[in-house]
């Protein structure tokens, strides 16, 4: 099954439901910005992060074009994920995404350029391969109570399991059970090279 069919599939089923978590969303006390070489075309990008107002959630912002950090706009490619959205391509999305997710910045705008402005697509900075750069940046700057345009502060919802879910392609499977607290574990076998890790 395609990742968009089965992401499809998933959503629109009953094995998932939303539920507050007992936390207020968050966004950054500050501006973020970063530059640096990109992996897959070797060219520079610019990276600003600003903060966001509450169910703003996480969005890219390209050419004055907004791409939610959503699955619903994830395209396959060859080792890295990207974003798309009326012709434009934001790729290598995954390693600013887990910071951003890991320290707990539910909203904010990440303004993204290349050195081109004709371009339709750019990646993300890669630094050192990790999120490291990003995490640092992220504690540097500080995380506060993320507020609506009101000046009301709104709870995190969190998606929940009822039953697990189960997905394969090719010799790769994902599998998610119910649980109450998040546990992930995760392998990869390079046979020829380095064996089961």
């Amino acid at each position: 099954m395609r990742i968009s069919a089965t992401i499809n599939s998933f959503k629109s089923s009953n094995i998932i439901s939303w539920k507050t978590t007992g936390k207020l969303q968050q966004t950054l006390v500050g501006c973020i910005e970063l530059s640096g070489k990109t992996l897959q075309s070797g060219k520079v990008s610019k990276v600003k992060i600003w903060p966001g107002f509450t169910g703003q959630g996480r969005y890219f912002e390209f050419h004055s074009n907004l791409i939610p950090a959503s699955i619903d706009f994830v395209r396959e490619l060859l080792l890295c994920t990207s974003l798309c959205k009326d012709g434009y391509k934001i790729r290598t999305v995954e390693h600013l995404l887990s910071a951003l997710e890991a320290k707990g910045i539910d909203n904010c705008r990440i303004q993204i350029q290349s050195l081109d402005s004709e371009d339709t697509e750019v990646e993300v900075p890669i630094f050192d391969g990790s999120a490291n750069a990003w995490v640092e940046a992220i504690e540097q700057v500080g995380r506060k109570e993320a507020l609506d345009r009101c000046g009301n502060n709104v709870e995190k919802l969190a998606p929940y399991l009822s039953e697990p879910f189960y997905v394969s392609r090719n010799d790769s499977f994902m599998v998610a059970f119910p649980a109450s607290k998040v546990h992930i574990s995760c392998g990869i076998d390079f046979p020829k090279r380095l064996g089961l890790m």
